[in-house]
């Protein structure tokens, strides 16, 4: 039942393949050849009782999937295709508490509620102060002079951002990143971090929500977690549930878009043509282009509720279903000339923030916001900007992280 266009045992979600690549040329086979392709695994290997799960690699396909939670359900076995093969499944059940991980009704109940954040009035209040800290964070590494991309400047902004969206003060904002760094990092064996440490890390950061968000209902402020949780009876999130969002935000919000982020640098920094036009017009396209190449989340997965059929393929019901939205971003169906970075791009319909229906996400607006933003300010105060060494890649199944990216801000 394996796919006869990939070498045998070859599996998308190996760790050590991503610490070195994103198998775009696999990618391109199975979307020719199979683009719904049963890929077996050692039982037990992504911490599920079985053998394996579909890979799905065309656009539309993972766009047919993500519309359909009825019978596509983010619940069952959560979001994340592969954990570490000793995770116990009670460790997994915990993690559906967490909006990522629902179905409806529940996640909309929830999705409800938290948007209220999100709105594009919300996000414009934002603006004026990202924009002041985005000019301090680029400032601040010219001043270096030589550095490290991901942590001088990349993995600052979103973190603030998120610090200023929830209202956590500015000075707890590195534990925010130590434990969101900790929870997803646990497949990356130099940084000595193991799945105790990230559950620990994961405890560490919802109980913190839990106090912010117990502090505001005692005494509510003029700022989102008031807004969430101040007043449960009338459809607010009670302070477990919004320990679990602020978890989501710290991967979600943080993570994602550090990463966005960091590959867009890499990527201008190599295709200097790129660069150069960015510095000189601005184009409102490049932040699509940029998650659209970045694909920072590379895949999550789905378990089929029901024997359903996908792509000429006969999915069962329990059967998990991969989707690849690294490999859907790079679909000729869809995209005119994928391999090639092009910020005046347009329509650019990736599916980097989702394939669509009811997990789309949430913080779109917020993160282009961040990533126009940065560039912005990185174009005006480093545009001499350049690469002293090659990107060193978060060994991870399922995101496509930088970890390490040397630069000369001068």
């Amino acid at each position: 039942m394996s796919c006869p266009a990939l070498p045998e045992g070859f599996d998308f979600t190996d760790p050590d393949l991503h610490e070195h690549r994103v198998p775009l040329p696999e990618f391109a086979q199975l979307r020719q050849t199979a683009p719904v392709s049963w890929i077996p695994q050692r039982h037990g290997i992504a911490g599920f009782d079985d053998d394996g799960y579909w890979a799905v690699t065309r656009h539309a396909d993972v766009k047919e999937v993500s519309t359909r939670p009825e019978i596509f359900s983010s619940h069952r076995n959560t979001a994340i295709i592969r954990f570490n093969e000793r995770i116990q499944r009670d460790q997994i059940e915990v993690q559906k508490l967490i909006m990522l991980n629902m179905d409806p009704p529940e996640h909309t109940r929830v999705r409800q509620i938290v948007q209220r954040g999100f709105t594009p009035r919300a996000i414009r209040s934002l603006e004026d102060a990202l924009h002041d800290r985005a000019e301090r964070i680029v400032a601040g590494a010219k001043e270096n002079g030589t550095g490290d991309f991901v942590t001088d400047i990349a993995c600052e902004l979103p973190l603030q951002a998120i610090a200023e969206l929830i209202g956590i003060p500015q000075q707890d904002r590195i534990k925010i990143f130590d434990w969101s760094n900790k929870m997803v990092a646990y497949d990356d064996p130099e940084l000595a971090i193991t799945e105790e440490i990230g559950a620990e890390s994961a405890m560490e950061l919802i109980s913190y929500a839990m106090n912010l968000a117990s502090d505001r209902k005692q005494c509510p402020a003029k700022d989102i977690v008031s807004a969430l949780v101040a007043a449960e009876d009338q459809g607010n999130l009670g302070s477990d549930e919004f320990g679990f969002f602020v978890l989501l935000l710290a991967v979600a919000g943080n993570e994602t878009t550090r990463n966005a982020i960091s590959h867009g640098m890499h990527a201008f920094l190599t295709h200097p043509d790129q660069w150069e036009l960015f510095k000189r017009e601005r184009p409102a396209t490049a932040a699509d282009e940029i998650v659209r190449w970045a694909a920072p989340v590379m895949s999550f997965q789905r378990t089929a509720t029901q024997d359903t059929t996908l792509g000429g393929q006969t999915i069962r019901e329990g059967q998990r279903v991969g989707v690849f939205y690294a490999s859907a971003n790079n679909d000729p169906e869809v995209f005119d000339r994928p391999e090639v970075f092009d910020i005046t791009r347009d329509p650019n319909p990736h599916l980097g923030f989702g394939g669509g229906g009811p997990h789309f996400c949430l913080g779109r607006s917020l993160a282009e916001l961040e990533i126009r933003l940065i560039f912005n300010a990185i174009a005006d105060t480093l545009p001499g900007i350049h690469l002293t060494g090659a990107p060193r890649r978060l060994r991870s199944a399922w995101l496509n992280g930088i970890k390490e990216l040397r630069v000369s801000y001068a």
